[in-house]
Formats: C-alpha cells, structure tokens, sequence
C-alpha cells in the first residue's frame, strides 16, 4: 500500500513540474512581456506610414480605400488596430489610404423606368448627384434618357461615384392634352348653349 501512494506522489510531482515548465516555455515562446504600442500612421503617405510600423517591429498591410476629395490621395485615413493598443511584434496593422481616383461603377439600364426606381439604383450604387431635366414626352416620370457631362450614356458605362449624372424624365404631355382637349369641349359646348 506504501508503494501505490508513493508512486502516486511522484506522478503528482512529475505533472506539477511539467505544468510548471510548460507555462515557462509558453512564456519564452510568445513573448509574453515583450509588447509594443501601436504607433500614430494617420495623415502619413502609406509609405511613411510602413516604415514607421517596420521600425516598430509591425507590418502594414493596405486594407481598402476609400475616396475623399478633401483628403491628400495616397493618405492613410484609418488604422486597425488603433493607436495605443498593446500588440506583440510582427503583429498586421491594417491600413485604409484615400485612393488617388473616386470608385468607378458600371451603370445598368436605367430608360424606360420610373424616375424613383432609377434614383433608387444610383443611390444602390452610391452615386448621390442626380440632376432631373424635363423633357416632352407621353409618359410622365419615365427616364428616357442619361447623361454624364453632356454626352449621353449606354447602359454598361463607367462612371466614378463622384459623378453627377442627368436624367432626362418625361414631363407627361399625355396628361396636358387631355386637359386641353377636356377645356375645349366645355368652351365649345358653351359656345353652343349661348348661340339658342
């Protein structure tokens, strides 16, 4: 019986000595008091902004880009991690720079649709300048025509988000003449009334 809790004994010395130079190792191996302070990078070019993270021991990555007219090109406008957050070395700070052109989408068809439907598709797109030109037509509202800076668009064309684009509507001409049509049959029918 002094054999079973002596054995017992030394596995439990065994395991606690294991455990305890297991923590030590994890301790080396990930560097566990070794951190650094992510450094400021906005307002930097992207490449100033890499060398900077490289001196602290970080890599930049370039994330995404976004585009801001009031915003040096090239720029970096957004970091992640944050500054002041505590990394380890060799840690991935992810970069968002200012692009040095607007997005460019492809526009779908957007004639012989409801002015609203095709509001509603740019803005999906995310162009936000639209400008409505009436023109005479038989339908009101329908968008006959789209025009980028005069020149008239096909569906698939590029254009940067940016962009002002034109939508030519109808004006409803059908609608007028029925009016008018309307007003001349009462003043004709009065007419009549007074010739008795």
């Amino acid at each position: 019986m002094k054999k079973v809790f002596l054995h017992i004994g030394i596995m439990i010395i065994v395991a606690v000595a294991i455990g305890w130079l297991a923590m030590l190792w994890l301790d080396v191996w990930t560097r566990h008091d070794d951190t650094i302070t992510v450094p400021p990078v906005k307002t930097l070019s992207y490449g100033e902004a890499a060398a900077r993270l490289d001196q602290h021991g970080l890599v930049a990555v370039l994330s995404d880009s976004v585009y801001d007219k009031s915003t040096r090109p090239g720029t970096v406008i957004d970091q992640n991690p944050k500054v002041g957050t505590i990394v380890k070395e060799g840690r991935e700070i992810y970069l968002t720079i200012n692009a040095f052109s607007p997005k460019m989408v492809s526009l779908p068809t957007l004639t012989d649709i409801s002015l609203r439907q095709a509001k509603s598709i740019l803005e999906g797109l995310e162009i936000k300048k639209v400008v409505e030109k009436r023109v005479p037509s038989d339908f009101k509202d329908l968008v006959l025509a789209v025009r980028y800076k005069g020149t008239r668009l096909s569906p698939g064309a590029r254009v940067p988000v940016n962009a002002t684009i034109e939508l030519e509507v109808g004006e409803g001409k059908a609608e007028e003449l029925i009016d008018t049509v309307g007003e001349d049959t009462v003043e004709s029918a009065g007419e009549q009334l007074n010739l008795f």
